[in-house]
């Protein structure tokens, strides 16, 4: 027989699957409901405010660079001649960086990809500098092709009746217009998470200091253990946010097909969009446990509203601190600003959806999920914890006070005999 069994009380389990199916109807068929999904449409205006101004500072901040790809001393002639140029001719010039220098006899072949980090490489200038051959898109080297062969012209040593002929090799894409693409795709994703987080996680405070005045909750504490409570309360208000994420989604959808070409092209992500979708709800779901549990503790020890706000300022300040975090390890990718962002568990979905729209690789995402699950686990743990030593009066302390408390004096045997 189990310890549940044999108390008469419901499992943990049980007990957070009866909290979380009332939460949940009560939530999702009262009047209140409706007014709760109209609540996006600020967001989505502020979220669009936001890509726009994102769109226009990374527009104003890139600066690609053409890749040199040819024998040593060819590589380091024309690394010279570009800087020697630009000291004359100021910064008109492309950027050339050496990303390979090929042995003896050996060709560059642009059909296999090089090694190393080429995110902002946005062509390759291959060849010779009497022969130059410029690989990449075909707007770019048209552009680039006078300032290559002028370059080209300073690299070679003798005199030179003509400045050498730029062969030009488009290709459909580069490296760096598809880094681009999918850290625009990375930078909306981010918000989205951040602003559907932010706006949803706000309804666990609510519910449980509306309960808290009813004493309601002292009875469900007094009836089932409270992590039960905490976990059922929890995913109550996560499935109400997933109805209303669906919701907001059909009308998205329906505004996108009748819109057709006049809505903008979002880049592929790294993952594809079916993947993509998928780890923005799971993670969608972890971020909102995570900053729910930690919302759950700070309405467990709130007695108004008022008080609830004032709690938890702090609170909603330090989750767009590290949303921003999130958002800088995104333009850092391998530095350990990256890796402490995916380790910190508030900035951990955050960071590891950005993740996914820029690295096709998915191992690292069921590692993430589990420490976030841990974390989850860890976080209502301590939260219910400090409900019960502080609220209910429970715990170590009321037993320490109880153990020591005066016993009444027992009557006197000299005085029953009298």
């Amino acid at each position: 027989m189990s310890r549940a069994e044999r108390t008469g009380r419901l499992s943990t389990l049980a007990a957070a699957w009866v909290v979380a199916r009332r939460d949940f109807v009560a939530i999702l068929f009262s009047r209140a409901f409706f007014f709760f999904l109209l609540g996006p449409l600020f967001p989505v205006v502020v979220g669009g405010l936001a890509a726009g101004v994102g769109d226009r500072v990374q527009q104003t901040s890139s600066h690609p660079q053409v890749g040199v790809v040819m024998q040593g001393g060819d590589v380091d002639a024309m690394l010279r001649a570009r800087d020697a140029l630009a000291d004359r001719l100021g910064e008109g010039l492309p950027d050339l960086v050496a990303v390979k220098r090929l042995r003896p006899g050996e060709r560059y072949d642009p059909a296999r990809p090089l090694g190393g980090r080429q995110a902002d490489i946005a062509a390759i200038l291959s060849g010779s500098p009497h022969a130059p051959v410029l690989t990449g898109p075909k707007a770019q080297i048209e552009e680039w092709s006078g300032a290559v062969s002028m370059i080209a012209a300073q690299a070679e040593a003798g005199p030179l009746e003509a400045w050498p002929q730029v062969r030009p090799s488009p290709t459909a894409t580069s490296n760096a217009s598809e880094h681009a693409g999918r850290l625009k795709t990375a930078q909306a994703a981010q918000t989205l998470l951040f602003l559907m987080t932010m706006m949803l996680a706000g309804m666990v405070l609510s519910n449980l200091v509306e309960e808290k005045g009813n004493k309601i909750i002292e009875v469900l504490a007094a009836a089932i253990p409270m992590e039960a409570v905490f976990f059922g309360k929890l995913f109550a208000m996560l499935g109400v946010s997933l109805v209303g994420i669906a919701v907001w989604s059909g009308v998205g959808g329906a505004v996108y097909l009748a819109a057709g070409p006049a809505m903008p092209q979002v880049p592929v992500p790294a993952v594809g969009w079916p993947v993509l979708i998928g780890l923005g709800l799971v993670y969608f779901a972890m971020a909102y446990l995570l900053l729910g549990s930690v919302f759950l503790s700070i309405g467990s020890m709130a007695t108004t509203v008022r008080e609830v706000q004032t709690i938890s300022m702090p609170v909603t300040m330090m989750q767009l601190m590290v949303f921003f975090l999130a958002s800088y390890a995104m333009t850092q990718p391998g530095s350990l600003i990256e890796l402490f962002s995916v380790l910190f568990p508030f900035s951990s979905p955050f960071a590891m959806l950005a993740r996914a729209a820029r690295d096709p690789a998915l191992w690292p995402h069921a590692a993430a999920l589990l420490w976030q699950g841990v974390c989850v686990v860890v976080l209502v743990r301590a939260g219910s914890a400090l409900f019960r030593k502080r609220v209910m009066k429970s715990g170590p302390q009321g037993a320490k006070r109880k153990r020591w408390r005066r016993r009444p004096p027992l009557p006197s045997r000299a005085a029953g005999s009298i």
